[in-house]
């Protein structure tokens, strides 16, 4: 596996002969546009297979993983352009294997909203090793707030993905709410009746894992939190079921600021099983134009982390998306757009745009105007993803927390296939 970018005047062709690959895989491995355009500096990841398959009339993808003695789902992961579905064109190009080129391995654990589609969903869940539906509320009672999750686990169950429950204090409103926060942490009732409903809800519903995520508690909040997920731990741990808590990513234990101050990296680190860092939205909707997930921050987190909780609890953030600003920046004013990689890419080749790559902050950024007015694109690519994904599992991390699945990636998926063992 290698990651080539894309120069002035190159073709898919071109770029399949230089490596001695196939430049109909090249082109839809990469879910590259069915003109072949490519945008100057785009990152397309060239997988070298050990042993294809070209289907033939009556073929099937259950036969033919029978046929060379692999289960169904690594086909489906080294075949991205299937989409996760069976349907096979005959004459069409199957990847069989891939050679061993791991650099490590990673659990993967992907979020998704229950508006998810299941076209989008079915891309994913093939590299999934835990699927997280986003969120179950709570109730100032301390009950919980409902969640339409049943196609979410219907899929989970289809791909053999573990589901884990989602448990914040986000409101209706979109907010996560301090004084819902405080209210259940200081009454011992109230987090007794709430811990019963997530033990209730996960035997009905099949979670196998709890992900919980309180986000700007003020500092006196911070031991009893970590306490309340303590005792999550000790309720869920004779059923087999994990807790993983989810951190603002925090670069010291003595950061200001309501957003970090009542997550207590070692206190909730000896609370959980697993502490899931956010790692990203440091370029974000209402900030300057910026790398979502700027490497040296993500360094800077991950080190501080590894300083007080092991290695093997720890998953890194990874984000899916990135954003479109437009330009001139003004503070308070100027608000970004979300857009998804491929999105970024089409928007690129569209307006012609050369896409750059920023060394320091491992990220791809590109400019463009349309309608008089000039923008500024950050988001992710197989270069800024394979960094953080070097990153965990050099460090011996857990794993990587992929936030989100709304919006799809293939290139993350290619790494992730040819370049890590899923754990």
């Amino acid at each position: 596996m290698t990651i080539h970018v894309v120069s002035a005047g190159e073709t898919v062709n071109a770029i399949a002969r230089l490596y001695g690959v196939s430049p109909q895989l090249l082109a839809m491995q990469n879910q590259l546009p069915p003109s072949g355009e490519l945008a100057v500096g785009q990152a397309l990841v060239v997988l070298f297979p050990t042993q294809t398959h070209t289907v033939l009339p009556g073929d099937s993808l259950f036969s033919i993983a029978r046929r060379y003695g692999v289960p169904v789902n690594t086909l489906l992961r080294n075949n991205y352009f299937l989409h996760g579905l069976s349907n096979l064109p005959v004459g069409e190009e199957l990847v069989i294997s891939l050679p061993d080129e791991s650099r490590g391995t990673l659990a993967v654990n992907g979020y998704a909203y229950p508006f998810i589609s299941q076209a989008v969903l079915s891309q994913q869940l093939p590299y999934l090793t835990s699927l997280t539906p986003f969120t179950y509320g709570i109730t100032p009672a301390g009950g919980l707030v409902p969640l339409g999750d049943d196609m979410l686990l219907a899929a989970a169950r289809r791909y053999g993905v573990t589901p884990w429950m989602h448990l914040s204090t986000l409101t209706e409103a979109g907010n996560f709410s301090s004084d819902l926060a405080g209210q259940l942490l200081g009454d011992p009732e109230r987090q007794a009746m709430l811990i019963q409903a997530v033990e209730g809800t996960m035997l009905a519903k099949g979670y196998r894992g709890l992900d919980v995520d309180f986000e700007y508690l003020p500092g006196p909040l911070a031991l009893p939190y970590a306490a309340f997920i303590a005792a999550l731990r000790r309720r869920l741990a004779p059923h087999g079921w994990p807790v993983t808590v989810a951190v603002a990513p925090k670069q010291s234990g003595d950061q200001p600021g309501l957003l970090y101050e009542g997550h207590d990296y070692a206190a909730l680190g000896a609370a959980a099983d697993y502490v899931l860092l956010m790692t990203y939205e440091w370029g974000y909707t209402y900030g300057p134009p910026m790398a979502v997930a700027p490497l040296p921050q993500v360094r800077q987190v991950l080190s501080y982390a590894l300083s007080v909780i092991p290695a093997e609890k720890l998953f890194l953030g990874v984000p899916t998306y990135g954003y479109d600003w437009p330009l001139p920046f003004v503070q308070g004013t100027t608000q970004a757009a979300s857009l998804s990689p491929q999105t970024a890419l089409a928007l690129a080749r569209r307006c012609g745009a050369e896409i750059r790559y920023d060394e320091t902050a491992q990220a791809p950024w590109f400019r463009y105007r349309e309608g008089g007015v000039e923008h500024e694109v950050w988001f992710e690519d197989a270069r800024s993803a394979q960094a953080k994904l070097d990153l965990a599992a050099d460090n011996g991390l857990r794993g990587a927390g992929l936030w989100n699945l709304m919006r799809l990636f293939p290139q993350l998926y290619l790494l992730l296939n040819g370049g890590y063992t899923m754990g």
